[in-house]
């Protein structure tokens, strides 16, 4: 009796999708010539996205990188091509949805302060035939986390900030690469939804007078200051269905609402401002830090601040008192619900890495000693971080480990140590490890006088070490 082959609808999609890639790049070669590349790179995200669901996100071609080998890493790391580059920040991946892209920004230069109107370009790499392309530039970029290059909820939904130097009007924009169709959208971005539906951001135009490197750059006659916690700045977010900004919530709002207080006896002497916003996994609840200094001059203070996707139930869920004695670095757990962070809870003076639920209630030590920018796999057991040169953990010599932090086993590895130099300020060069697909963790480095990206494959560690009972 002959066996039948049963097809699953997936499957039938998958075999149609490879069908229709099939039948474009026939046709490629009767395209005019400037049209070729970008048909081809169409093809491939078709291909790509068929790769992905038949792989489980696994990165196929990565063995066609150089390998990092200084310092013997635990585990596989592969240079990026492409000098002046880096990846943005650690609570996304710039690896595509598909696995098949690596979306970076080149900066124009790295030894001086970005000048208004100086133009980066966004690049994507294909990490399976290893070819670059610039698909955009951007106007609307700092040292830290470049123009926030990220992706959506597919591979055809790539967002970034720019900066029309006509009006000096920043915008977010949402590109298509392989078609090259671009969006001009209304507000800025600094973290797109996971459910790819809304983009977030603080006032990236005034994100300097917090802290350099975070935002946009525009002439410094046309960035005003708040003079207290004012009603017309705060959170922004944007519809990615219409492209239409608002205002979510003011300062003036969090001032008055958070609970616990933030409120102080003098607020109209200080300057107020929203600093980074980051959605939760379940696009549920929204992060930020609100920070608030003498407009006299003096030392600023900070409190993280949540709330509801739609600004309401806005929680203090660290106090200015509690982050003054030492902190940095906010981040949500995988369930949506408890955040991570640095924070100094005792008398030593070296930080805890803590976590605690949104409303700050529920703390508790998951490993000391903290450093970087830490972030949890989202099975919830590991946690990828990095450290500063002046941190504990680091070496003496402007390297800094990636650490591979287990909670159920409270033990460290050290995976991977990185140079990163000891320059300070906006110029500073942070790993910003980022995971993908709870196996790959893409960072940022400094080598051969220039800023490179890599990505280290965990597969296998991870795999040892959970099978190690």
């Amino acid at each position: 009796m002959r066996r039948r082959t049963a097809f699953s609808p997936l499957g039938i999609l998958l075999l149609s999708l490879m069908l229709v890639a099939n039948a474009v790049s026939v046709h490629v070669v009767d395209l005019k010539p400037l049209d070729r590349p970008m048909a081809l790179f169409g093809v491939r995200v078709l291909v790509g996205l068929c790769s992905v669901t038949a792989q489980g996100q696994e990165i196929a071609s990565l063995s066609r990188f150089s390998r990092y080998t200084k310092y013997e890493p635990a585990v596989p790391v592969y240079v990026m091509p492409g000098e002046r580059i880096l990846h943005r920040f650690f609570g996304t991946s710039p690896i595509s949805p598909s696995g098949r892209f690596l979306a970076v920004l080149r900066l124009p230069y790295e030894n001086r302060p970005p000048s208004p109107g100086d133009t980066g370009e966004v690049v994507v790499i294909d990490l399976q035939t290893g070819e670059e392309r610039v698909v955009a530039q951007s106007r609307g970029w700092e040292f830290q986390v470049g123009a926030n290059v990220q992706w959506g909820r597919s591979d055809a939904e790539l967002y970034f900030n720019d900066v029309d130097a006509r009006t000096w009007k920043a915008f977010a924009v949402q590109l298509d690469p392989s078609t090259g169709k671009r969006r001009n959208m209304k507000g800025t971005v600094f973290e797109v939804s996971r459910d790819g539906t809304a983009l977030v951001s603080h006032n990236l135009i005034k994100s300097r007078r917090t802290q350099p490197g975070y935002g946009v750059i525009i002439p410094e006659d046309r960035v005003g200051r708040n003079v207290g916690p004012v009603a017309d700045d705060g959170l922004y977010v944007t519809d990615i269905r219409t492209g239409q900004c608002r205002m979510l919530v003011s300062l003036k709002t969090i001032y008055e609402q958070a609970v616990p207080s933030i409120q102080i006896p003098d607020p109209q002497k200080h300057e107020y401002y929203c600093f980074q916003a980051k959605w939760n996994p379940q696009s549920t609840r929204l992060l930020t830090a609100v920070q608030w200094a003498p407009l006299a001059g003096g030392k600023r203070q900070m409190s993280v601040i949540t709330m509801n996707r739609d600004g309401s139930d806005i929680r203090t869920a660290v106090t200015a008192a509690q982050w003054a004695r030492g902190g940095h670095h906010i981040n949500w757990c995988p369930d949506g619900i408890h955040l991570s962070m640095n924070l100094n809870i005792d008398d030593d003076p070296q930080l805890e890495l803590v976590t605690f639920k949104f409303d700050g209630s529920e703390r508790q030590t998951v490993f000391k000693y903290g450093s970087g920018h830490p972030s949890f796999h989202p099975d919830g057991r590991f946690i990828i971080t990095d450290a500063y040169p002046s941190e504990k953990v680091a070496f003496a010599d402007g390297s800094v480990p990636l650490r591979l932090i287990d909670t159920q086993k409270n033990t460290c590895t050290n995976i991977v140590r990185i140079f990163v130099s000891s320059t300070r300020g906006e110029f500073r060069v942070d790993p910003h490890p980022a995971w993908y697909a709870g196996r790959y963790v893409v960072f940022n480095g400094f080598a051969n006088s220039t800023r490179e990206v890599y990505i280290a494959d965990l597969g296998e560690l991870l795999r040892k070490i959970s099978e190690d009972k």
